[in-house]
């Protein structure tokens, strides 16, 4: 076990004063023990004490290599402890304590591991939807360039302790977000053992690994390339569509679209097991619902007005930035 470095500082200030209290006994003949423990004490601490007797001309010597041996080593052992001090206090170290005691009350929270390109976006969706999260990252550069509310653990993601101190039995949801696909398929088997469901969604470089990763657990399998460069495609075939597409959860304004989804097991139980009809959404709202998914997970694009949703279910509502609002406040979901 590793000595704490107080220690290996106390330890070396007491080999000094053995070493000269060594000295001096062995020099000057006419010194007890205690006298030889007395002159280099007051020799280190340069007190300015008496002497406990005359030295000799091989006691000055003696005295002067032990002056010179001490004082460059006090030096530097204050120094070190100094930089140690330093290093437990700095503002970095304290946030990693502090980010440690707030993980640790994290619940049903997103752990997202690796905070490159796919990362730091879903990170960003994440706080746009003011979902709990935490990011995992091994590299001290990327940590430095965090922002102040980001919530992070240093670590190896492909550690299981790792994915532990990160409460991933609390977690509901795990992104992994690595540039390589063997090391998402490794924490994707990781965290498939430690919390059987969780949903984990992970990245993928090659496509012939796809299937490898679904096999490991994986609950969606995401390509970034493929997806840029259908993106791209779209953008000359269906310019119109996909500029309101894009233009979806972004909340630039008040009239801005964007698309919700709720969960009808959290709405007050005078609006479960209704039809739309009866929920009449467009008229206390202004949103209008474009999808719904029942619990055995067919999804009906716009359903009909009279259908019973079950409790189990989830909508999919389109409105703007205050319609969105006033849906929250009226299934009270703020």
């Amino acid at each position: 076990m590793p000595q704490s470095p107080l220690l290996n500082i106390l330890l070396f200030l007491l080999f000094i004063l053995l070493f000269g209290t060594i000295g001096f006994y062995l020099v000057e003949s006419e010194y007890s023990l205690f006298d030889s423990f007395y002159m280099s004490v007051i020799t280190l601490s340069t007190v300015g004490y008496s002497e406990v007797g005359m030295l000799s001309f091989q006691g000055r010597i003696f005295t002067v290599i032990f002056i010179l041996t001490g004082f460059l080593g006090i030096t530097l052992a204050f120094r070190f402890l100094g930089e140690q001090v330093a290093q437990n206090w700095s503002v970095q170290k304290f946030k990693l304590k502090k980010n440690k005691t707030m993980i640790q009350k994290l619940k049903d929270h997103t752990i997202v591991c690796g905070y490159g390109r796919n990362g730091r976006q879903a990170v960003s969706r994440l706080k746009r939807h003011k979902q709990p999260y935490v990011v995992i990252e091994n590299e001290e550069r990327c940590i430095t360039e965090f922002d102040s509310d980001i919530l992070f653990l240093k670590g190896n993601a492909l550690s299981d302790t790792t994915l532990l101190n990160a409460n991933i039995n609390e977690a509901k949801n795990l992104i992994c977000a690595l540039p390589s696909d063997a090391d998402n398929l490794f924490v994707v088997l990781s965290a498939r053992q430690l919390k059987p469901d969780i949903v984990i969604v992970s990245r993928v470089s090659e496509e012939q690994n796809q299937r490898k990763l679904e096999l490991a657990g994986a609950n969606h399998v995401i390509m970034p390339d493929k997806i840029g460069g259908d993106y791209m495609a779209a953008l000359l075939t269906l310019p119109e569509v996909i500029q309101f597409l894009g233009s979806l959860n972004w909340w630039v304004d008040e009239t801005s679209p964007n698309v919700e989804e709720v969960d009808l097991r959290k709405v007050p139980k005078e609006f479960q097991n209704k039809s739309l009809a009866t929920m009449e959404l467009r008229k206390r709202t202004g949103c209008n619902v474009i999808g719904y998914c029942d619990p055995h997970g067919n999804q009906i694009i716009n359903p009909d007005a009279n259908h019973i949703l079950s409790v189990d279910g989830k909508l999919i509502v389109l409105g703007s930035r205050s319609s969105i609002v006033k849906l929250n406040r009226m299934f009270h979901l703020d």
